[in-house]
């Protein structure tokens, strides 16, 4: 609603969308200091004032921006932390958040630190629980001797599958909810994609990922077409199937879509209601053509733990 995907922000539209979404059920809404940076933070907090005490805030720390705001690395620092949950809680406008996460992991900073830091606010009221993002195996092993981790959140969808080889039977075998974001594939999946060069001038960060560059985008649309295809036959989108896929997976698995339209929120919700069939998993798992070019540019990669 405020950052990554283009310039064209309509906060109340956002707002009312979020208003929408806690009638229809909805009480799970992801945030991060680093949407906008900071903006999304308040959006949340101001769409949510009259209405806290029906949903479940999620939001994240762990970087540090320039001047314009900007990404300029990791920074787990426990002082860093500290003073990030404040800013955080201020912006949210609460005395609480639900769900904290580290953005991603600091490869100068133990993770046992990081936990340990994270596990005073859990003391003190202000964070219910502590999550991690894009964090390995052996990561969460450590993490967890040190404080209860309540959910990962990675990328995963049908255009992402790497967390299934060990970072979700990890999670299950430790007993920690599994939060895939990025759920549509970016929005391929949706269909309302374009190439990298077309992104370039809309402040979206899809610009700079391989799979938006001309040398794989024909083919990631091919993937994207050929579920098109499958669930217009059963009378869905192909959103709705993807979205029924991940929770098919599982019910440790809460995926969280992004949207900043009524109308797509209403789409999505509408996937929980889907159950999938044999003959759906096999051409779900089996049948789409194959995913081209890596998710992230290298800079990015490199931020992935993977120990």
């Amino acid at each position: 609603m405020s950052w990554a995907y283009g310039t064209n922000r309509d906060d109340n539209e956002s707002i009312a969308t979020i208003h929408e979404a806690i009638d229809l059920g909805v009480n799970f809404l992801d945030t991060a200091e680093v949407y906008g940076p900071f903006t999304n933070e308040e959006l949340v907090g101001k769409a949510v004032r009259d209405r806290r005490d029906k949903v479940l805030i999620a939001t994240k720390f762990g970087f540090t921006f320039n001047a314009a705001g900007q990404i300029t690395g990791a920074d787990s620092k426990p002082e860093h932390i500290r003073e990030v949950v404040e800013a955080s809680l201020k912006r949210l406008g609460t005395d609480h958040i639900d769900l904290l996460y580290q953005h991603r992991v600091d490869p100068h900073i133990p993770i046992e630190e990081v936990i340990g830091v994270v596990a005073e606010f859990v003391k003190q009221g202000k964070v219910r629980y502590i999550g991690l993002s894009e964090a390995g195996p052996s990561t969460l092993r450590r993490a967890m001797k040190v404080h209860p981790i309540s959910a990962l959140q990675s990328e995963y969808s049908l255009f992402e599958p790497e967390v299934e080889a060990e970072i979700l039977p990890t999670c299950r075998e430790l007993g920690i909810g599994f939060v895939p974001y990025s759920p549509l594939g970016r929005g391929f999946i949706t269909g309302a994609v374009k190439t990298a060069a077309e992104y370039a001038a809309d402040n979206d960060n899809r610009k700079g990922m391989p799979r938006f560059q001309e040398e794989h985008f024909a083919a990631n649309m091919r993937r994207a077409e050929a579920l098109k295809a499958y669930a217009a036959k059963q009378g869905r989108t192909a959103s709705q199937l993807a979205l029924a896929w991940l929770l098919d997976r599982g019910p440790d698995i809460v995926p969280i879509p992004g949207t900043k339209h009524r109308t797509y929120l209403r789409e999505n919700i509408a996937a929980a209601s889907i159950k999938l069939t044999e003959a759906d998993r096999h051409f779900l798992n089996h049948e789409l053509p194959p995913v081209s070019g890596a998710r992230y540019a290298a800079a990015a990669m490199a931020m992935i733990d993977r120990g």
